[in-house]
Formats: C-alpha cells, structure tokens, sequence
C-alpha cells in the first residue's frame, strides 16, 4: 500500500507535506477543503473507503489551532510560512509531530475498525509518526530556504 514502509510498523505518509507546509495565513475554510481533496483522492487510489481523508480533515482541523498555541511571543507574520530555518526546531518539531501524531492515531484506528490489536497499532501510530516527522525534517533541509522571504 505504501513506498516508505520500515519493518511493517512504520509507515511514511509523505503527502502529508503537502498540508504541513502550506502557508501559516491559509484560510481554514480553504485548509479543510484541500485536506479533504489530498485525503479522498489517496483514498480513490488505494480503495481505503474515506480513511485517508478522515485523516486528513482532521490534520486540517487541528492545525489552526496548533499554530495558535505556538504562536511566537511577536505573532506571525504576513509572509511567514512553515519552515523549520525560519521558525526553529523546536517550533518545528513541536508542530510537525503533533499534528503528524493526531493524523497517524485517526487513520491506523480507523483502519483497524476497532480496539483490538491496539498495543500494536498504538507502536505503528508511535513509529510511523517518528519516520514521517524524520522524512518531513529531511525535505525541510533539503528544500527549503534558509532565509525569510522578501515579499
């Protein structure tokens, strides 16, 4: 089902880079609709019956209020976008991992269609979050700038 798969148990969900980086001021309307797009057109590809965009609504749910309560001491500004030269790690980490976290726990449940298994789906949550949050620091350092904007 995945390209990015580490010993059965994690699972790299690298579209989710796509949601994660779109820009700090993006209207949340606008967020959950393309959340919403991502998740079900993954979800016409791989036959998962709306698990994927389950998922990712919720990633765009969250993520205005993730961003609200890491909101730096002077606020954003208008051109800031998630990027973790720009922000900090710490911002960074803090961020990515939540939401990362909030998006495995929803899909790996609603895969599972229940509560059995849950010490072993509650490890892929665990794994997985680790293995998407290290690929997303590694397109971070790879691809994106080091310096603010000037716009």
């Amino acid at each position: 089902m995945h390209s990015l798969v580490l010993f059965d148990t994690g699972f790299c969900f690298i579209y989710l880079a796509f949601l994660l980086f779109l820009p700090i001021q993006m209207p949340p309307v606008l967020l959950l609709l393309l959340g919403f797009v991502t998740g079900f057109t993954l979800d016409l590809f791989y036959d998962t019956g709306g698990i994927h965009a389950a998922a990712t609504v919720l990633l765009a749910y969250l993520r205005p209020y993730i961003l609200l309560l890491l909101t730096p001491r002077d606020g954003y500004d208008q051109n800031d976008s998630v990027n973790l030269h720009i922000m900090g790690w710490r911002w960074f980490l803090v961020y990515s991992f939540i939401l990362i976290f909030f998006h495995h726990l929803i899909f790996f449940f609603l895969e599972l269609a229940g509560i059995k298994l849950i010490g072993f789906t509650l490890s892929k949550v665990v794994v997985s979050t680790l293995f998407t949050g290290m690929v997303m620091i590694i397109i971070q350092l790879l691809f994106f700038s080091r310096r603010r904007s000037s716009r």
